[in-house]
């Protein structure tokens, strides 16, 4: 048995009937007898019948930093256990099955050392099962198949709801009530094919893992030689969702920074000239993919203080396929002048984004990335991958470990989950992965009900870049899809708060330059960061409310948002310490939720002992900095 430091919850293997796990909370089952296993092709199940030969307990207690991330320094505290298997009949197999139980979950992972008749290793699947101990709900991300970007609305089902044959994106968030919250999720993917879940068919409440399968051969999800290492399988654990957000697991479970030296990494936040469809007011040249648009959001960044500029799809010569794809990552469209561009932006101290497809980074990136280090690029944008398969995580660790030697930061699109690799290689700083407000542009997908959901599920695995900051703020019932100047059916305030709530190392201020000027919502967005020390989740419900406080030096941000529903909170401050401080709310205005627009600024001195009262109109939210006074 496996104990966590404060021993809340208990794991338990065994081998009776085949390699098996359960996990328990406060003696209470969170998991039932679940199965262990790997199905190697064409020979028997590894886990199927296998006696222990050693188990080794033991404990992890180290402090590590960050650059980008929810807390920093971090604290990693668990308890540890090694058992060693071997098969009890032909072939004599070995494996062994490391687990750790941390106070907020557990995590295990697989091993199979280079023995005889084990050189090589072609895994189909994995026996991996989570049997839940209940039927409660869940908020699944069904997905339509292994290639995918993870751009989709989360369901809201029980467990035995989920149909059979749904493929389920990780991470998954359950409700066992009387019992947990749990979310499943995995961390340091290496060498490996990522993990799906699907119902088993026979028996309700058991989760069964799947592994996105090779290409070339569908057959096979991971072809490798010994010794082999799956990624960690993460089961989160906690009293309330909030203490699953907190949680450091999925960064704990990846090794520490490649990066010597990593002052050269600086997150920050970005203008973006793709949001706006290239809109612009008050402007003598006609906005686009040129030389003007391009300085005319540099300037914008200089002015408000943003270091960056994202130059999105088309800056490129003579893309030839979809998705601008086939294009020269070493040339320009000749309506852009790069060396002008990046003269304006250097003189301006902002640096230059760029995006780039994905076949074009694998074709080029030898030559692009020195190329784009000499530029003085602070990083690429890359997108379109759309898979997880073994070829593709590979492609993933490539690419952040060339872009680290030319000190060039990395923000994957049309990504997978997070896995907490952005420990190990710093440089990456976000990912997509997450139905964000582009969607806003062709569809009316991302309510304030989504919004709402994001934090507890697709947040539980890592940073994600939603792009926020959308002011064209409008009613549901006005809101419309359009690519030129869209919308966003939620109010101005509840934009704000989602720069305290989404956790990311690159945040856009989405939209165009000119919707921000002279607005009082942009002394906000000039002002919160991007990397914290400390994150606590006061309230909230998956698809209902949050409210998120972020500690950053000695100030704090408290981000709140609602679904469609008006709502009223209370938020006591007890998390400020010893002082008095200066709040400054913006609020949703008494007419927000016919004027979504409209949102008031107001400041107050508070201190440990405040309890604020938080109204919120529908699709609303709140946003506060608290600063020493």
């Amino acid at each position: 048995m496996l104990r966590s430091p404060d021993g809340a919850i208990e794991m338990t293997i065994s081998t009776d009937r085949g390699l098996a796990y359960t996990v328990n909370f406060h003696g209470k089952p969170v998991i039932l007898r679940s199965m262990l296993g790997l199905e190697m092709a064409g020979q028997p199940v590894l886990g199927s019948a296998v006696r222990v030969v050693s188990a080794q307990p033991g404990s992890v207690d180290e402090t590590y930093t960050m650059v980008t991330g929810k807390a920093n320094p971090i604290h990693d505290v668990c308890r540890t256990l090694k058992v060693d298997l071997e098969e009890t009949e032909q072939p004599s197999r070995k494996m062994t099955l490391e687990a750790r139980a941390y106070n907020d979950g557990v995590a295990f992972r697989y091993l199979v050392p280079e023995q005889a008749g084990v050189k090589e290793i072609q895994l189909a699947s994995e026996r991996t099962q989570f049997h839940l101990a209940k039927d409660g709900t869940t908020w699944p991300l069904i997905l339509d198949g292994f290639q995918t970007p993870y751009e989709d609305n989360y369901s809201i089902l029980p467990v035995s709801g989920i149909h059979a044959g749904s493929l389920v994106g990780l991470p998954l968030l359950a409700e066992l009530p009387g019992v947990a919250w749990v979310g499943i999720t995995e961390a340091y993917i290496e060498n490996y094919a990522g993990l799906y879940l699907q119902r088993n068919t026979s028996e309700a409440l058991v989760l069964a893992a799947k592994l996105s399968p090779s290409l070339e051969d569908r057959g096979l999800a991971v072809r490798t030689a010994a010794p082999m290492r799956s990624p960690w399988r993460v089961i989160l654990i906690g009293s309330e969702p909030g203490r699953l957000i907190e949680s450091n697991i999925v960064t704990n479970l990846n090794p520490p920074s490649q990066i010597a030296d990593t002052s050269w990494i600086k997150p920050g936040k970005t203008a973006w000239d793709w949001w706006s469809g290239s809109y612009a007011e008050g402007v003598t040249f006609k906005p686009g993919m040129n030389t003007a648009t391009m300085e005319h959001y540099v300037d914008f960044c200089s002015e408000t203080g943003l270091p960056y500029m994202l130059i999105d799809a088309g800056w490129a010569a003579r893309p030839t396929g979809p998705n601008d794809s086939g294009a020269d990552l070493t040339h320009t469209n000749p309506a852009i002048d790069m060396p002008a561009i990046l003269a304006h932006a250097k003189a301006k101290s902002v640096r230059i984004w760029l995006w780039a497809h994905w076949s074009d980074v694998e074709r080029q990136m030898a030559e692009a990335f020195p190329l784009f280090e000499r530029w003085g690029i602070a990083g690429v944008k890359i997108d379109f991958m759309n898979r997880d398969d073994q070829w593709m995580v590979d492609y993933y660790h490539r690419v952040v470990k060339l872009a680290a030697e030319h000190h060039l930061m990395i923000d994957f699109h049309g990504a997978y989950k997070p896995d907490g690799i952005h420990r190990t290689w710093p440089n990456l700083i976000t990912r997509e992965g997450v139905m964000g407000a582009e969607y806003n542009k062709w569809s009316g997908r991302v309510t304030p009900e989504h919004n709402a959901t994001l934090p507890f599920t697709r947040m539980l695995a890592g940073p994600l870049d939603y792009t926020p900051g959308g002011f064209n703020n409008a009613t549901k019932a006005e809101f419309q899809p359009r690519m030129t100047q869209p919308m966003v059916m939620t109010t101005r305030a509840h934009q704000l708060a989602l720069y305290v709530i989404l956790e990311t190392g690159l945040q856009m201020l989405a939209d165009y330059p000119e919707i921000y000027k002279g607005q009082k919502e942009l002394d906000f967005l000039r002002a919160v960061p991007v990397v914290w020390n400390e994150t606590r989740v006061v309230a909230g419900r998956p698809a209902e409310y949050i409210t998120i406080a972020r500690r950053s030096g000695r100030d704090w941000y408290v981000g709140s948002i609602t679904g469609s529903n008006a709502r009223e909170l209370d938020i006591p401050l007890e998390f400020l310490g010893k002082g008095e401080f200066i709040a400054e709310m913006y609020s949703d205005a008494p007419d927000a939720a016919t004027a979504p627009k409209h949102s008031t600024k107001e400041e107050r001195t508070v201190n440990a002992s405040t309890v604020l009262h938080v109204k919120m109109a529908q699709a609303g939210g709140q946003a506060i900095r608290i600063r020493a006074k």
